[in-house]
């Protein structure tokens, strides 16, 4: 093929006509989607609280992290003293927080499931 036939076939400018029926389909699906219900709006008056409740949750993990944190360090600067028995190895004073923290995680387990059920199920 030389450059003058290329040239002559870059050059042939067929107009493009659409497919029978073509500009009918277009004209159909306009109308169906114009006649479709609006969609359904996002139900923010239930999301908020929720939203809200899990920024809260973040915000207190942070603090309490820093303070843990802060007070590790605090303690990381005293002397340590190897424990003399197993029974030193056992947090006397401190069962009844890390109980507490427990009790506290389970709680919000319970209450992030229930929450999510009754809002899935719609009865909330």
């Amino acid at each position: 093929m030389e450059h003058d036939e290329l040239d002559g076939i870059l050059r042939k400018q067929d107009e493009i006509q659409p497919s029978s029926g073509f500009a009918a389909s277009v004209m159909e699906a306009v109308q169906r989607e114009s006649a479709a219900p609006p969609p359904l709006p996002f139900p923010w008056k239930r999301a908020l609280p929720v939203l809200l409740l899990a920024v809260f949750a973040v915000v207190v993990v942070v603090v309490l992290a820093v303070a843990s944190i802060m007070l590790a360090s605090r303690e990381a600067a005293t002397l340590w003293a190897p424990p003399s028995s197993l029974f030193d190895l056992i947090p006397q004073g401190r069962f009844a927080s890390t109980a507490g923290w427990i009790a506290g995680a389970l709680l919000t387990a319970w209450v992030t499931v229930t929450l999510s059920v009754r809002l899935a199920s719609g009865r909330a």
